[in-house]
């Protein structure tokens, strides 16, 4: 095994562990820890869902598809769970892709179809901790949108994510 076979094999927990560190270094001091845990999940799970998944529902390869998904397809059923994982796309995509989605869409319009998601799938979930906590997401979804995109702005202006192969021999 080469050194950086190691950082090439990035499993769930590693993934989740990255983003919640990377989280609390830009969230505002006193967020809660649920709804921390719950964002950076969001985070890891869309970086490793591919837009081509077949087993699983893919990642959105942008607002577009979220769109078509869940509001202009009317046949999607209103459940918890649909109504969430829109919520969770749209912050997704207009949290740590907002600079890349800013160009062609709305970004407000976005994140408050996206705090109403989480409102509807609390309201349809109706079910203690769960739903307090979609409720919470979607009250300050605004917030967390704003901190996905300091992630993902800093993330992105760090010179290296990975020390270079030269530094590791």
């Amino acid at each position: 095994m080469g050194p950086l076979q190691e950082l090439l094999a990035v499993d769930q927990q590693r993934a989740l562990e990255f983003f919640v560190t990377g989280l609390q270094d830009v969230a505002l001091p006193g967020v809660d820890r649920q709804e921390l845990l719950y964002n950076a999940s969001v985070l890891a799970h869309y970086a490793q869902v591919s837009t081509v998944a077949e087993l699983e529902m893919p990642a959105p390869g942008n607002l577009s598809a979220v769109f078509d998904t869940f509001i202009f397809n009317a046949s999607v059923p209103q459940d918890a769970q649909l109504m969430e994982t829109a919520g969770a796309q749209c912050l997704f995509l207009t949290g740590f892709f907002e600079d890349q989605m800013r160009g062609r869409h709305d970004i407000r319009w976005y994140a408050e179809i996206g705090a109403g998601f989480f409102m509807r799938a609390a309201g349809c979930d109706r079910a203690g901790k769960r739903a307090r906590l979609l409720t919470m997401m979607a009250r300050r979804f605004e917030p967390w949108r704003q901190t996905h995109a300091r992630l993902s702005r800093e993330l992105r202006d760090q010179q290296y994510l990975l020390t270079p192969p030269s530094a590791l021999m």
